[in-house]
């Protein structure tokens, strides 16, 4: 399960934020996680009370907005919504598409405490 190293990653990032603006605890962090990520949101949460143990995110709430998949057509340029299995345009059916969303995992949004 590599969502607990991802987790830990996280986990970093949260807390040199937290240090830098002389926060005391984390309340809430928010994340962006897209189907074509690599990250199964539901084991994120599973892990993530292993890897914020004795940190100061231990009671940090972990949302998780699951994003969806957008494409952008190289025949037609429209950009339409696909799944992750069929990364097709959705306004002509051609093959040839560049992904443009849902490959992310993105840290929107972090609460903080002060002492």
């Amino acid at each position: 399960m590599h969502e607990l190293s991802v987790c830990m990653s996280l986990l970093e990032q949260v807390q040199a934020i937290a240090a830098e603006r002389g926060a005391s605890r984390v309340t809430r962090i928010e994340l962006k996680v897209g189907p074509l990520s690599g990250v199964e949101p539901d084991l994120l949460r599973s892990a993530w009370p292993l890897a914020s143990a004795d940190t100061i995110a231990v009671d940090a709430e972990l949302v998780i907005d699951e994003a969806d998949i957008t494409v952008r057509c190289d025949t037609c340029g429209t950009d339409t919504a696909a799944k992750a299995n069929r990364l097709v345009c959705g306004d002509c059916g051609d093959f040839h598409t560049t992904v443009i969303s849902g490959d992310e995992m993105i840290l929107q949004r972090i609460e903080l405490e002060a002492e």
